[in-house]
Parts: C-alpha cells; sequence; structure tokens
C-alpha cells in the first residue's frame, strides 16, 4: 500500500537525507566500524545540510520545523542505509526536546547554535551499572552548594559518550525523593572532575561510540540545571514517548530492508538447479515476513501522524516500540538463514544487521518495560 502521511516537501527532504548519506557517511564508515567512533567532521558536515535540529527555532540556527514526520525520514534512511553509527537521532529526537522546552532564554542561547551546527555533540546520561530502566535506584548524586551543584556518580552504556560536547545527566537531588527526587544537570566537556572511561566493546553498532562517563566532585553552575528541580521524572516520561517512537520508526524500516535485500538475493540464489524463491518453504518466509512489516508499518505511520498533531500517548508509543523491534529482531534472524553460509559474513549487509539491531529491544526501555507500561494501563 501506497504511504499517504508524507507530502511532497518530505520526499524532498528524503533524498537531501540520501545525499547526504551517499557523501559524507557511507564512504567513511567502515573506516569508523574499525576506529568504533564517527568522524566529527560528518556531525559538522550534518549541520551544513540542515539535518540537526530540524525542531530548534530558527533564530537560534535550527530548521524552526517540529514536524516530527522530518525526524522520521530522517531515522528511516539511516536504518536503510545501515548507518546507525552516526546517531543523530539521539541528538535530534532524544536530547533536543529538553533543549527547546526546559531551556532558559540564555541557556538556549548558549548551546542552541552549536548543536545546530555540529560543534555541540550531545548525549542523555541516565543508565548506571546499578540501575537499568529503574528510575529510583538512581544513585548519582548532586549536592547543592548555594551557587553550583556537586555532581558525583557514574552513568554506562551512554551513546555519544566519548563525542559529546553537553551531557544531560539525571542525577538525585533529594536523597529521599524515590524516582521524584531526580534532576536533570547539564555538563560541559572540559568541566573539572567529569571523566570518560573506555569506549565499550560492543557486538553490533561499532562506530556508535558507547561509553561510561564518571563525575568526581563536579562543580555544576546553577544556571546548567534543566527545567524543575526534583522535576526530572516528569520531563523525562514526558520525553519518552519521542524517543521509543524514533526507535519503533528505524526498527520497522530496517526490517523492510532486510525483506528487500532477502527477496532480491533468494531470486538470484539457486540451489538444487533452481533459485531459491521457487521452494515453497521460502516463498511462505518471505510471505509472512511481508505481511508482518505491512502491519507494522500501517500501526508505525498512525503514531507518526498522531504525534506530529501532539496526541501520541506513552503507551501508544510502547506498543510500537517493543512490536517493532521484537518483529525487526525476527526479521533480521530470518533473513540471514536464508542468506545461509553467506548471511553470517560481515561482507553482507545482512550480518551487520543482524548484530547492529540487536540492541534495538533493549535501549530505550526493554521489550519487558514496555509490555509492563501497557499492562498497568490496562489493568489499573
Amino acid at each position: 500500500m501506497k504511504r499517504q502521511i508524507f507530502t511532497a516537501e518530505h520526499d524532498a527532504f528524503r533524498e537531501t537525507v540520501r545525499t547526504f548519506l551517499h557523501k559524507e557517511v557511507l564512504p567513511h564508515y567502515e573506516q569508523w566500524e574499525k576506529d568504533g567512533i564517527t568522524s566529527r567532521d560528518a556531525w559538522l558536515a550534518a549541520g551544513r545540510q540542515g539535518l540537526l535540529g530540524l525542531a530548534v527555532p530558527e533564530e537560534y540556527g535550527g530548521g524552526g520545523n517540529p514536524d516530527f514526520r522530518y525526524s522520521a525520514v530522517l531515522a528511516e534512511e539511516f536504518a536503510r542505509a545501515g548507518a546507525s553509527g552516526l546517531a543523530l537521532g539521539l541528538h535530534n529526537d532524544i536530547v533536543v526536546p529538553y533543549l527547546t522546552a526546559l531551556a532558559t532564554e540564555e541557556q538556549r542561547g548558549r548551546w542552541l547554535p552549536g548543536f545546530c551546527s555540529g560543534r555541540t555533540i550531545t548525549a542523555i546520561a541516565m543508565t548506571e551499572p546499578g540501575a537499568g530502566s529503574d528510575l529510583q535506584g538512581i544513585r548519582t548524586y548532586a549536592e547543592d552548594r548555594g551557587d553550583h551543584w556537586v555532581l558525583n556518580g557514574s552513568k554506562t552504556f551512554i551513546s555519544n559518550g566519548i563525542l559529546a560536547d553537553l551531557v544531560v545527566v539525571v542525577a538525585r537531588t533529594s536523597p529521599d525523593g524515590g524516582a521524584k527526587g531526580l534532576s536533570l544537570l547539564a555538563v560541559e566537556r572540559g568541566t573539572a572532575g567529569f571523566e570518560r572511561g573506555r569506549n565499550l566493546d560492543k557486538i553490533g553498532q561499532k562506530s556508535q561510540d558507547t561509553a561510561e562517563l564518571f563525575f568526581h566532585d563536579v562543580r555544576v553552575p546553577k544556571e546548567n540545571l534543566l527545567g524543575e528541580q526534583d522535576g526530572a521524572f516528569i520531563h523525562l516520561m514526558t520525553n519518552l514517548a519521542q524517543e521509543r517512537l524514533a526507535i519503533a520508526v528505524a526498527a520497522i524500516a530496517a526490517a523492510e530492508h532486510l525483506l528487500e535485500i532477502t527477496t532480491a538475493y533468494v531470486k538470484e540464489r539457486e540451489a538444487f538447479g533452481r533459485p531459491l524463491s521457487k521452494l515453497q518453504h521460502i516463498r511462505f518466509e518471505i510471505a509472512e515476513m511481508a505481511t508482518e512489516c505491512a502491519v507494522t508499518r500501517t500501526f508505525v505511520d498512525r503514531c507518526i501522524t498522531e504525534h506530529s498533531a501532539g496526541g501520541l500517548d506513552a503507551v501508544h508509543a510502547s506498543m510500537a516500540k517493543w512490536w517493532s523491534t521484537e518483529l525487526q529482531k525476527r526479521v533480521a534472524d530470518r533473513c540471514l538463514q536464508l542468506h545461509g553460509g553467506y548471511g553470517y559474513m560481515t561482507e553482507y549487509p545482512v550480518a551487520r544487521a543482524f548484530t547492529d539491531g540487536r540492541i534495538q529491544t533493549i535501549y530505550g526501555g526493554t521489550t519487558e518495560i514496555m509490555k509492563e507500561i501497557i499492562g498497568r494501563s490496562l489493568l489499573a
């Protein structure tokens, strides 16, 4: 079925993204995978191309367009290209809502121009070694010292952790406040006591720098508090729907792309004197995946439309996230199987997609957490 959610302007933007990928990303991607990190030049090129800060007001150098469909186009094209290492989605869809909705005028002027140009790469630091999806388990704390906070603690699995110039840190500011005693503090590169650990060695998304972060008596100015003191829980819950939808968008796009390349492969690959596509089992496998992708695409597109209109709730975002990412995982596994031994070779896109996509059911809230959110809403 023809998709109905995009306009000619979105289609033109899609061509811009594809050109950027072919010129600035794909020629360098193998080297980035070996290096375990992307190039800052690529971020600057993304800024020049207008791919950063799509929803940031024009006065700060952004696109000035809050229409999430542009972010969806970006996520889809990066997923289809297998270029998850350059984490523009994290920058645009996960971090930017905190800076546009919560930052003061002074903070916006200080951070957003660099955010949009690519000079200031961002990250959000929530996960800790002993607290994954459990916000109540966060132990990183900030002590009020009058005109500044003193921040201590550590974070792990932080995407953009090595490159980030500005990190939004979730820290406990009220010792007895539970999940509602947390605040968001912006920590800038070069701040004394802020240290980065190793670039973590992952099974996939090798070029996406993921790091441990350490905070030892870090003095954070009061001017770097984002939003309300002890208000992080509400701020995080407000923005998680967009994060989870963005992951779902990338997941279904990746599944569709895997289906496309596998369909082409089984038409060309021969076994027992005829193409694999002539075998009934192969046709059934393709038929099942095509149907699952089509049904999922319809739901995700509806969520994109709802979110662009400001109406997507946390429950439906959770549905989109867990279903799409689990589908991506199944499709990657089945497509690799249909490639046979070649599917296990890293030179084939299906092999990288298999390892790169595995994290999708984990970050942004695990499948189990998504089901818990949905279940609570139905059985409260």
